[in-house]
């Protein structure tokens, strides 16, 4: 049995949040790489030069890379054989980001009722997924989601005679009503499957992959593909400029559903991306 104490949890929690604000991972880097050497329009490529220079000067001074430093969402991997010490597990996830916030000087955006709207100071609570696993690894995701490409976020629920196709023609209506809206270039996570809270999880979920990484299933993967190519087509462009890349990527998961049932879902991440993995 592994024992994992709540305060190395608190740390470990606070010191993801300021990196995953503060420094692009390399999947990110390079997608930006890759764009630029793709990317045609003299107008759409000067943006997303200024938007990968940017995250550079973030990485080398320690500064977010965007003003919104977002809702802290955290995925939780726990095995069954960790034994948490010295306290409850959401308590210390929650100390750690209201401590993350506060050290790193992250903008705090979370209100404590949605109508009053008073800001809670310190960004908790966040929100926390738990998937419990087998073995004795712990694994803590922290994936801060800002609120433009979030409140770009749609759910559905087709009728099974839509099909592929319907499901297809409603990812990239999404992004197409979007627009400039969540900060393109975009990484498109969609699902169809599951039920009404599953499918919009997964599609959130499809966001952690690595940007571009395939689906391992042939079948999925040509669906992304057919997506990432009409995506492009909609001349969206980063910050909503035109050009080629109005999406580094897309990831598709699928799930088991009801026979009378079609959920799809559809979340975006901003060109920031952000999320850092902690593993004990």
């Amino acid at each position: 049995m592994k024992i994992v104490d709540v305060n190395d949890i608190a740390r470990q929690v606070a010191a993801a949040c300021i990196e995953a604000n503060c420094v692009i991972s390399q999947d990110l880097e390079d997608a930006y790489l890759q764009a630029l050497d793709r990317e045609t329009q003299e107008s759409p490529r000067s943006i997303l030069k200024d938007l990968y220079e940017n995250a550079c000067i973030a990485r080398q001074q320690s500064l977010p890379v965007c003003q919104d430093t977002g809702t802290a969402v955290i995925f939780v991997r726990l095995g069954q054989d960790v034994r948490i010490r010295g306290g409850l597990l959401y308590e210390a996830i929650s100390e750690g980001v209201a401590r993350g916030y506060q050290e790193g000087y992250l903008r705090k955006s979370i209100v404590r009722d949605p109508f009053i709207r008073e800001n809670t100071g310190d960004n908790t609570p966040p929100v926390i997924h738990l998937e419990l696993t087998g073995g004795d690894g712990l694994e803590i995701t922290v994936a801060p989601k800002g609120g433009g490409s979030e409140n770009m976020s749609r759910l559905a629920m087709l009728p099974p005679s839509a099909g592929e196709e319907g499901f297809l023609d409603f990812v990239v209506e999404t992004v197409r009503l979007a627009g400039p809206n969540p900060c393109p270039p975009v990484v498109v996570g969609a699902c169809a499957g599951g039920n009404f809270e599953t499918c919009a999880l997964n599609a959130k979920k499809a966001l952690l992959r690595p940007i571009g990484e395939p689906s391992a299933d042939p079948r999925i993967r040509r669906m992304e593909e057919i997506l990432l190519a009409r995506i492009s087509g909609l001349n969206i462009g980063p910050q909503g400029f035109g050009g080629d890349t109005t999406a580094f990527a897309v990831h598709v998961e699928l799930a088991p559903c009801h026979l009378a049932s079609l959920p799809v879902a559809v979340n975006l991440n901003c060109h920031v991306s952000r999320h850092r993995t902690v593993i004990w």
